[in-house]
């Protein structure tokens, strides 16, 4: 297993179910550090922009003046979006009556919750194409966005009902589900040991 004590993992925590990532970067060794404002992302080698609300995370984006600092620390380094965070990193979002800005950070366009409000909220098992391999993996979707368009450069990683979930393209990843809800470190292990690899080979 891989050594991850040296990494310092931000987590975006104006809203949403950051501290589960927190408490699955603490299951794998980890340090993490919330990030509030633009002095946040100084010392961290990677982000993670969890779910919750992304209207209101955009609000909260602008408000404390990252919408700028994000997309900037997004052009060379790592940042994984799960289901708001996906639609925050997206290209465009259909139907945007609600206004949220996304930082443009991968060329894929969205629809949020698009896979069924709370109420038709599940669990199910994906397998997850990660290094050439099949990964199970235990994924939650709830209010879930769904990918309308993907651009040719953006690699799918698992698919649900045949349509794209978790796709990923240079140093950006972005899942429409949760993983961090459970014990299942899976994809949280994947994500560091492939875009933090020469941080992890020092």
């Amino acid at each position: 297993m891989s050594d991850f004590k040296n990494l310092t993992i931000g987590i975006l925590a104006l809203q949403g179910d950051y501290e589960c990532h927190k408490n699955q970067l603490d299951l794998l060794g980890a340090k993490s550090s919330y990030v509030r404002l633009p002095k946040h992302l100084a010392n961290i080698d990677a982000l993670i922009i969890p779910g919750g609300e992304s209207t209101t995370i955009s609000k909260l984006i602008d408000r404390f003046g990252l919408r700028e600092p994000l997309v900037d620390f997004g052009e060379s380094k790592p940042i994984w979006g799960t289901c708001a965070g996906m639609i925050l990193l997206s290209n465009e979002i259909e139907a945007n009556q609600a206004n949220v800005k996304p930082l443009q950070l991968l060329d894929i366009d969205i629809a949020r919750t698009a896979f069924g409000r709370q109420v038709f909220s599940f669990e199910t098992e994906l397998i997850l194409n990660l290094n050439g391999k099949e990964v199970k993996s235990e994924a939650s979707f709830i209010r879930a966005p769904r990918i309308k368009r993907i651009s040719k450069g953006v690699n799918i990683l698992a698919t649900y009902e045949n349509e794209a979930v978790l796709v990923e393209k240079d140093n950006i990843m972005a899942s429409s589900f949760h993983t961090e809800l459970e014990n299942d470190t899976t994809l949280l292990k994947f994500f560091l040991e492939n875009y933090l690899v020469d941080i992890l080979n020092k």
